[in-house]
């Protein structure tokens, strides 16, 4: 998988040490646009700006710049995109917008982002006919657990650490519970739904078998 990473989650994943998930998962690339790292990670993440650009010098994450767009000849497209973007979420956060729009231009198939308020780009792409898939740090670290990369404790561990960092206080409990509604009890696309039996396919897994481990392995 491919995926253009919001602002938010590059530093909750950095600050809790664990941005290496995100290399593992996304295998076939990880994905910001220049505006990110220039300035809002300038602004928003000085306390891992260092670790970010060595991942950077690495090559884990790829920068797209304007000349990079231009090479590929599809600059006017991620303008065009920033354009919309911008009519759809306001100036607010950047950040949203240019992650997105640079998913769109590129082909990333996923949006990364901790941004799930209404009107957000979370909630919004799942109810837009778009080819983006849009995934929070909960939903990453479920679905690492699912292909089997982890167990239940270091998932849980993992959740502890990243929710503690980012100050969002999510209870992992109702973050398994919107995954099994967003991808089986109440899809906002039928794609989503085909995507994770497609997805338990090819792993060869029992997802309801497994999140009801994981759910049950949480403290009461």
């Amino acid at each position: 998988m491919r995926a253009s990473l919001d602002t938010n989650v590059i530093i909750h994943f950095y600050k809790a040490g664990l941005q290496c998930i995100l290399f593992d998962l996304f295998d076939d690339g990880v994905f910001i646009y220049e505006q990110i790292r220039n300035i809002e990670l300038e602004h928003h993440g000085q306390d891992v700006l260092e670790q970010v650009d060595t991942d950077i010098a690495a090559g884990k994450i790829k920068v797209y710049t304007d000349q990079n767009l231009r090479n590929q000849k599809v600059y006017t497209i991620f303008q065009n995109n920033v354009k919309v973007n911008k009519n759809l979420y306001g100036t607010g956060d950047l950040g949203e917008v240019y992650a997105i729009s640079l998913a769109q231009t590129v082909g990333a198939y996923s949006l990364v982002t901790d941004d799930i308020k209404q009107g957000g780009p979370y909630m919004s792409l799942l109810q837009f006919e778009d080819d983006i898939m849009p995934f929070t740090f909960a939903d990453i670290l479920i679905l690492r657990y699912l292909i089997g990369a982890v167990d239940e404790t270091r998932t849980i561990i993992d959740f502890n650490a990243i929710d503690s960092v980012s100050e969002l206080n999510w209870s992992f409990r109702a973050q398994i519970k919107k995954f099994i509604r967003r991808f089986y009890l109440e899809p906002y696309r039928d794609e989503d739904t085909i995507w994770i039996k497609e997805l338990a396919q090819i792993y060869n897994i029992n997802v309801k078998y497994k999140l009801t481990r994981l759910a049950n392995a949480l403290p009461r």
